[in-house]
């Protein structure tokens, strides 16, 4: 069986850990950006990084910080070529709240418990967060509640179309979602950091969650 090949648009230090959780799990990442020549990609891992522009979704800058335009429109460009083919897609934090921007929702760009939330001297916080049952989280940790990193200020506000949230923090953060008819799945947490060699004592298996996006997109190809 061939190694399933997943197109990763990042290039630098940010895409370091997803590309090494994948080659851990014999998948071969590639980093694209330009056309939408797709067919030889077996799925899409969008990874984390700086905000989104909030003009894309409606609003003025009040909050968002780290801007980087050109990436959003690799990325969205990218994203839109996948979701058409209907292959399977994974948003980690950053690609998260880009697909529910893609889907038309909107971002909360400086969520009021931040401090609960951001990373702190370059350590990632740690919460608890409550799982919807029958949801892609509880087929994977098969349970109603799952401690996690987190490394973010924003958050999504207005679900986007098709898309349902399935992960809640105490405080009411969406932290995961699922697309109710094409293969795309979304976290705001850092799976790739709770893995492998970054694997911690206080969070569940993040190689978990990637190991379920290869699942699906082995299901996809063949």
């Amino acid at each position: 069986m061939r190694e399933l090949k997943i197109a990763v648009p990042e290039t630098g230090k940010n895409a370091v850990n997803y590309l090494n959780v994948l080659r851990y799990l014999q998948a071969e990442p590639v980093n694209i950006f330009e056309g939408c020549n797709i067919t030889d990609f077996d799925g899409l891992l969008l990874p984390g990084g700086g905000d989104i522009h909030p003009m894309l979704y409606g609003q003025d800058i009040d909050g968002s910080t780290e801007i980087n335009e050109e990436l959003d429109q690799k990325q969205l460009k990218v994203l839109d070529c996948f979701v058409k083919e209907k292959k399977p897609i994974l948003g980690i934090c950053r690609g998260h709240q880009l697909i529910n921007v893609y889907f038309k929702g909107d971002l909360i760009q400086d969520i009021k418990t931040a401090n609960q939330h951001k990373r702190e001297n370059d350590i990632d916080k740690v919460h608890n967060t409550l799982v919807k049952p029958c949801s892609w989280l509880e087929e994977i940790y098969g349970s109603a509640h799952i401690m996690t990193n987190s490394a973010h200020h924003q958050a999504v506000g207005h679900i986007g179309t098709g898309l349902k949230a399935v992960q809640h923090t105490k405080d009411g953060i969406i932290e995961a979602m699922e697309h109710e008819t094409l293969p795309i799945w979304t976290v705001q947490w850092h799976p790739e950091r709770m893995c492998f060699a970054y694997k911690r004592g206080d969070t569940a298996d993040g190689s978990e969650i990637l190991r379920y996006f290869l699942k699906k997109c082995s299901m996809s190809s063949f």
